[in-house]
This record gives structure tokens, C-alpha cells and sequence, in this order.
């Protein structure tokens, strides 16, 4: 059987939403699933030093415009929330609760919590946000809630956190599939084709 597809993203990402809303897509299109591993880029900007995008001079009014741009371009429904960027923890730390009981919810409360901030511009990152939001996929949203602050959940968090650092992972989307890295929702035909291909 062929090697899934590994989709790292951060909730706070326009971009790594854009590619969730393509991934499944790619998945039918490749014969590979695909492996929904969000992560932490605060993680990633403390190590290499560099803020956020759109608080980079020029970088950050580029971005803003290109958001919105590449969301018009998808066909995606795309609002641009405020406040932004947010930290995500909680979203983080509840979709590997459910990832661990059922994957298949986990991606659906991945689907949910991106299309409630970039969409409905919900607030999803504080744990009530989140809880609000899994409740309504159908999820425990009082067994959530008491999860989101015990420890091993925390340490599962960090584990899946610095595993995607350690596998070089600093941007949302980032692909990796039989070892070869992908980063960028613009760089997803150019995975398709690998993957097609097996290489070059």
C-alpha cells in the first residue's frame, strides 16, 4: 500500500486552510490518503526568529491582498478574521484528543474549527471557542474540556509539535510524501505530479 500524503498545517493559517479544503481532492486524485498533522508555526517562528507574515513590512500588506486572492482563486469561501493571527494551542490539543479516540472526527473537527474562524470568524482560539465549535460537530464538549488542560494531552501536543519540527516543517501548508517536502497550497499540483510520476 502506498505511503499517505502527511498535510501539516496551523489553525491560524489562511493558507493551510485554503489546503484543507483541497486535500481530499488530491487524496482521490493520488490514491494516497492523506495524514492531517497540525502544528504549532509560533514553534517554528521562535526557533528561526522571523514574526509573523503579515507583520513583515510590504511582506505583511502583500500577504493580506493574496490571502484573499487565492481564496477567490480556489473557489473558497474565505473573510479574513480579526483578531489575526491567534495562537492555536487549544485547536491543536483537541483535535489530537479526538484524533486518538476517532481520525476520522478528528479531521472533521479540523474542517470545522477553520471554517468557524475563516469563514464564520468565530473564535477559536481560547478552549471555550474550541469546545464551542467541537459541540457542534457532535463531540463531548464537557469530556473536551477537561481534556484540554491534562498533562499527557499537553505532552502529546509537544510531541507532534517538535516531531514536525524535526522533520524540517516551518510553513502552513507543508506536504510530505515518501520523504520529499512540499510547502505552500500553490505547491500542491506540483505534489499531484510527483506523486503521479514517482518522482524526478
Amino acid at each position: 500500500m502506498a505511503s499517505p500524503i502527511d498535510f501539516y498545517f496551523d489553525f491560524s493559517s489562511p493558507y493551510g486552510y485554503v489546503a484543507s479544503r483541497l486535500v481530499e481532492g488530491l487524496a482521490q486524485r493520488t490514491g494516497r490518503e492523506i495524514q492531517w498533522r497540525p502544528m504549532l508555526i509560533g514553534a517554528v517562528m521562535k526557533i528561526t526568529g522571523q514574526p509573523a507574515l503579515i507583520d513583515i513590512p510590504m511582506k505583511g500588506t502583500y500577504a493580506r491582498r493574496d490571502f484573499e486572492r487565492t481564496a477567490r482563486y480556489y473557489k473558497v469561501p474565505f473573510r479574513l478574521p480579526d483578531p489575526f493571527p491567534i495562537g492555536t494551542v487549544p485547536a491543536v490539543r483537541a483535535f489530537y484528543w479526538t484524533h486518538n479516540r476517532d481520525p476520522a472526527q478528528a479531521r472533521s473537527l479540523a474542517k470545522a474549527l477553520l471554517s468557524a474562524f475563516f469563514v464564520d470568524g468565530r473564535e477559536i482560539g481560547s478552549a471555550e471557542g474550541v469546545v464551542a465549535v467541537a459541540r457542534a460537530t457532535g463531540l463531548d464538549g464537557g469530556a473536551l474540556a477537561a481534556a484540554l488542560g491534562d498533562p499527557a494531552l499537553k505532552e502529546r501536543t509537544r510531541q507532534a509539535v517538535e516531531a514536525a519540527v524535526a522533520l524540517g516543517v516551518f510553513g502552513s501548508p507543508y506536504f510530505i510524501v515518501d520523504g520529499e517536502p512540499f510547502w505552500g497550497v500553490d505547491r500542491m499540483p506540483m505534489l499531484e505530479e510527483w506523486v503521479r510520476r514517482g518522482g524526478w
